[in-house]
Formats: structure tokens, C-alpha cells, sequence
């Protein structure tokens, strides 16, 4: 027999406590911890029966195993974020901000797997299927032979899927709609968000199928529910995008069997997501070129060079405290960079608010921007443009000294590829990108740049005032 005992779990965190209280001690949020009961064992364990367990073969580390094989969906940004396609038997968690289009490049995927006769299903639990099939006419999918159901119950679910051969692509939107009967408590819960992907979980592995499971996002950006299941899946996706901007990126945070950090570039149209395949050239489509305070960036997300426009704005302030804003990149980072700038170059920006802005809302993560921020910086100080055929990337140490980066070479040929001449990076060595046809500036320290920045400025100056009558 067993007896019922209540137990408190945080709505937020997954935290869970033997009475309640008023505050999670592990996530600091306040009234989010709720009573939910679970059935323990009332027998002591001396007493429980032992050898009822299934005894299973154990493997050894050697030997062969074949590569994974891939699904392929025929989007290729898509594949690109997954390593190549979807692995049998894997499941991915799909987050995402509300109307970003997680379900629009959700149903094209569908719609292409199915158009090459595999079995793909779409259960959709916040939606009823007319609405769904309303979205897929929009988009002209209307004719893909993709299965639909509108449904909540991860039992009745895993019941249909029994009947007739497993299917090749599953996709739950979203699992937090999802309830199963072993958990006895409301829909979207921590306890019930746990209960379900487990469920689903093991009807993959089981079966080969590969599973797909939206997520809500939290005003934080961080995926809803217990952080235990973000472990569970074998790949974590994140779909990011700014409401007032038509492109989407395809994140990969998590990856068991591709890299991580890849990312893929949509444009949302009245049809669709459709993929940008040169994402560099989308980013660079509006640049005001012979501007200050502006520098290209060669970075790399994943295995992808990418070039972006760094925006600097260098102001004098009348605030005893200089206001330091930031969007796209690190403010910790930014602090960093101009701390270096005044200790070691002599730079005082100690009177000016400082905002800094990665063109096009895309986020930089990587410390390789340094450089350009810097130079952007020190360009809108001086009032000196940057010449608009050079771009820049390399880290900044805290003793002023510029170190190389990885992936010199692919950044190189990128910026060649979108008409750059010249890189302002670290001094090349054994990875030198020469074949790119770019003419290299190596600088071994920020005061170099600084200084020909600085120099650059008073010729374009004296330049202008013998001109001028």
C-alpha cells in the first residue's frame, strides 16, 4: 500500500520543499511554490521485495559504432543548427519568445519531410487543428500529407502513435499544455512539464522517432519549466528575433550530436520563414558608410564567419556618472574595454556617456569583437571615420595587448568574399589567411591601433582645412 504525502515544488525552478514558504530559496521568486502530491512507498525499505528487476546485457567502451543517421530536412539552415539533419531517435527542446514563428518553421519543416513520404505528425496543444491547417494554407502547405491532432493528454497521445508504423518526425506544440495521469497535479506545472517530457522521451528512444518539443520562454529568456529537462533532450534550440526586424536566428545551445553555438538565419515574408543563406550581406545592407563610431566585425558563430556593423556613440555628459548602454553585446565586456582604453592608451572617457549597439539586433557573444568595439569607440571620440573597406576582430588583454583569435583564415575569406581589402587584426601566424588576397594590418597592442586611428583623423582634418577657403 502507499500512502499520499504533500510536498511543495517551486513553479519556477523545479525546487522542492517540505512546507511552504513565501519565497524559493533557489531562484529568489517569490509565491511561486505550490503544493503538489506525489504516492511514496509505506512500506519500509527492509521490507520491500528484492530481484523483481529486469536484468539487462551490459556493453563495453570498445568497439565500432556506426555514425548517427541524420533526417534530413530539407531546410537548410535548419539542418545546419542540428549537425546535419535530425537524429532517429533524439528530441529537441524549440524555445522562443510568443509570435517569433517557432510553429510557422515548425509546420515548413513538417511539410517538407512529409512531401518525401515520411510519416510526420504535429499535435497541437494550444491550437485546434482548423487553426493549424488555417496557418498551413497561408503558407501554402495546405497539400503536404502531414498528420494533425489537437490534443493535451501525452497518454491518449502515445496511444495513437501505437497504431500503424512509428513516425518519423513528431512534434508537440508546446509541452507545457501537455498532462499525463502518473502526476497528480494542473497542466503546465513543474511536476507535469517533468512527468510529460519523460514520457515522451522514452516513447523516442523506444521507438526511433524523433521529437520535437516547443517550450514557452520566461520574461527572462529562459526556457519555462524545470531546467531538468533542457538535461533530458538532446538538443536545446533557441529561436530569436526582434519584433520590429524581418529576421529570424536559429540558435543551438545544446547539441549531443552537432556543434554548439551554430546558428541559422531566416527572413519572416508574407509566405513564411525564408532562409538567408549570406547572412554577412544581410547585416550589412544598411550601412552608412563614411560615418564615425562605426566598424565591420568579422566574428564567427559556430562554424559560420559572420560580419557585422559595430555602432559607437561617444558623448559628452553633464551627469555626475556617465551612463554606459549596451545592446547586443556585453556591458562587462564594454566596462573591460574601456578601462584598457584609459589605463593604457590614455584615453579619458571618464566625462562621456558610452552607447554601444550591434547593427541589426543580432547578440555577439564572442570576445573577438574587442577590437572593433574599440576602434568604433575611439572613431567616434576623434570624429575620425574608419576607412570602409577594413574590418576588424581581435581580443583585447587587460595589459593593452591584442591576442589572436581561431578561425583567422574563414573570417578573412568572408570579409574578401563581400569586398573588403584590408583586416586590422592580430598579428597573423601559423593560421595567416593569406590566400584570402586581404591585406593584413597585424597590431600587437591597443595603443597601435589607437595611435593610427588617432593619425588617420588630423590627416583627414588637415585635408579638410585646405579645402575649405
Amino acid at each position: 500500500m502507499a500512502k499520499r504525502s504533500p510536498s511543495y515544488v517551486c513553479q519556477n525552478c523545479g525546487a522542492a520543499y517540505n512546507r511552504w514558504q513565501g519565497k524559493c530559496d533557489a531562484c529568489g521568486e517569490w509565491n511561486s511554490i505550490a503544493e503538489e502530491t506525489s504516492a511514496i512507498a509505506a512500506v519500509p525499505a527492509s521490507q520491500r521485495p528484492r530481484g523483481r528487476g529486469r536484468v539487462f546485457a551490459l556493453e563495453s567502451l570498445t568497439g565500432s559504432t556506426d555514425e548517427a543517421p541524420r533526417l534530413v530536412s530539407g531546410i537548410g539552415e535548419l539542418d545546419r543548427v542540428t549537425g546535419g539533419g535530425f537524429v532517429r531517435g533524439s528530441v529537441l527542446l524549440l524555445g522562443g519568445d510568443p509570435g517569433i514563428g517557432k510553429s510557422t518553421l515548425l509546420i515548413q519543416a513538417c511539410a517538407a519531410l512529409a512531401n518525401r513520404n515520411a510519416r510526420v505528425i504535429y499535435i497541437s496543444g494550444e491550437e485546434a487543428a482548423a487553426q493549424v491547417r488555417l496557418r498551413a494554407e497561408r503558407l501554402g502547405l495546405a497539400s503536404a500529407p502531414v498528420e494533425l491532432a489537437s490534443e493535451t493528454s501525452v497518454e491518449d497521445i502515445l496511444a495513437t502513435f501505437e497504431h500503424g508504423p512509428p513516425p518519423r518526425l513528431v512534434v508537440i506544440d508546446s509541452i507545457q499544455t501537455m498532462w499525463t495521469d502518473t502526476v497528480e497535479s494542473a497542466p503546465g506545472t513543474v511536476t507535469q512539464v517533468r512527468g510529460s517530457a519523460q514520457a515522451l522521451i522514452r516513447y523516442a528512444k523506444r521507438s526511433g522517432s524523433t521529437v520535437i518539443l516547443v517550450g514557452h520562454v520566461t520574461k527572462d529568456g529562459q526556457i519555462a519549466g524545470p531546467r531538468v529537462v533542457e538535461h533530458m533532450v538532446d538538443a536545446v534550440l533557441s529561436f530569436e528575433g526582434d519584433g520590429g526586424r524581418d529576421f529570424r536566428i536559429l540558435r543551438g545551445v545544446k547539441n549531443r550530436f552537432g556543434p554548439t553555438d551554430e546558428i541559422g538565419v531566416f527572413e519572416m515574408t508574407g509566405l513564411g520563414l525564408r532562409e538567408v543563406t549570406n547572412p554577412s550581406a544581410l547585416f550589412l545592407s544598411e550601412r552608412d558608410l563614411g560615418s564615425p563610431g562605426t566598424a565591420v566585425f568579422g566574428g564567427m558563430e559556430g562554424t559560420r564567419p559572420l560580419l557585422v556593423e559595430m555602432q559607437a556613440l561617444v558623448a559628452p555628459t553633464s551627469l555626475g556618472t556617465p551612463r554606459r548602454a549596451v545592446v547586443g553585446w556585453d556591458s562587462s565586456r564594454l566596462s573591460m574595454v574601456l578601462a584598457v582604453l584609459e589605463a593604457h592608451c590614455g584615453v579619458k572617457l571618464g566625462g562621456h556617456d558610452v552607447y554601444l549597439n550591434v547593427a541589426g539586433g543580432l547578440r555577439i557573444q564572442e570576445p573577438a569583437a574587442d577590437l572593433a568595439v574599440a576602434a568604433a569607440l575611439i572613431s567616434s571620440l576623434t570624429g575620425a571615420p574608419l576607412p570602409a573597406d577594413a574590418v576588424y576582430f581581435g581580443e583585447i588583454s587587460l595589459s593593452g595587448s591584442v591576442r589572436p583569435v581561431a578561425h583567422m583564415g574563414p573570417r578573412l575569406k568572408e570579409a574578401a568574399k563581400l569586398g573588403f581589402h584590408r583586416a586590422v587584426c592580430p598579428v597573423p601566424g601559423n593560421e595567416s589567411g593569406s590566400d584570402s588576397g586581404m591585406r593584413v594590418n597585424g597590431v600587437a597592442s591597443l595603443a597601435t591601433l589607437v595611435a593610427d586611428i588617432a593619425a588617420s583623423g588630423e590627416s583627414q582634418r588637415r585635408k579638410s582645412t585646405k579645402v575649405s577657403p
